[in-house]
């Protein structure tokens, strides 16, 4: 199955955004790519966050989940990709994941659970955490696809919840926001995601400059399959269940697992 990651920096434009959406997504699909994967904030982007979010937050039956339906159908794809969700709190909307499918539906969602709390960034000033619930994950040719968001995947036990759930394709969205060693950072943590739960790693940045790029697609072994350096660019790689069969009958470390992972 082909899968392709999407780099770009959105802006406070949506039209625009949408419009380098379209494009990109073009030419993954001429490329073979059965699933479009974007990054965090896609639908609209400013730095810090701040009211004019708040203005664009929209709902799930909103002008831009119904503009990735129709891009997906015209394209006979699945698009994954961020956006700004309205809330029933005036003050915060929520950082939400979109997967729609060929047919344009939408499929699975994911509200991000670790707001960017760090590195002096504070998210949660104006975006409301996602609530802790079962995965929603989607079916694909064979794989089971489930997502996660930029700064979740410091916390291991968000990708292990999703490996529960069934899935051996993880989606990582992001903002991963540029400054000292953050692209090792970066490399380290999806490598390791990858290595950790044998399963796909297909990690979607933004570019720079508030993005460091470096879209991937990592395999069950941590094998960098494709990588994006700094700029506006689209990358396929071919996902097979075989090669995580192969992984894990060599590599069985779900299997000698002593411990599971619940809610704090």
């Amino acid at each position: 199955m082909g899968v392709a990651v999407a780099q770009f920096r959105p802006g406070t434009d949506e039209s625009a955004n949408l419009a380098e959406m379209r494009g990109l997504a073009a030419v993954a699909a001429a490329r073979g790519a059965s699933l479009v994967v974007f990054p965090e904030y896609s639908a609209f982007c400013e730095v810090p966050l701040g009211p004019a979010s708040l203005a664009a937050a929209q709902s799930l039956d909103g002008q831009f989940v119904s503009a990735l339906g129709e891009l997906a159908r015209e394209l006979a794809v699945f698009i994954v990709a961020g956006m700004l969700e309205a809330t029933d709190d005036p003050a915060r909307f929520a950082n939400t994941l979109v997967a729609v499918d060929p047919n344009g539906e939408l499929v699975a969602t994911y509200r991000k659970l670790h707001l960017y709390d760090a590195f002096g960034e504070h998210e949660s000033d104006v975006v409301l955490a996602g609530e802790i619930s079962h995965p929603e994950t989607f079916d694909m040719q064979g794989l089971t696809v489930g997502m996660q968001t930029c700064y979740d995947i410091r916390f291991p036990e968000v990708t292990r919840r999703l490996v529960d759930a069934g899935a051996n394709v993880v989606l990582v969205p992001a903002e991963w926001m540029r400054g000292p060693l953050k692209e090792h950072h970066w490399r380290v943590l999806l490598t390791a995601r990858a290595l950790e739960n044998t399963v796909y790693v297909v990690a979607a940045d933004q570019a720079p400059p508030i993005g460091v790029g470096q879209s991937m697609i990592v395999d069950p072994m941590g094998v960098e399959v494709v990588t994006i350096g700094e700029t506006t660019d689209v990358a396929v790689a071919w996902l097979s269940p075989q090669r995580i069969d192969a992984v894990r009958a060599v590599n069985p470390a779900l299997s000698h697992r002593r411990f599971g992972v619940v809610p704090r």
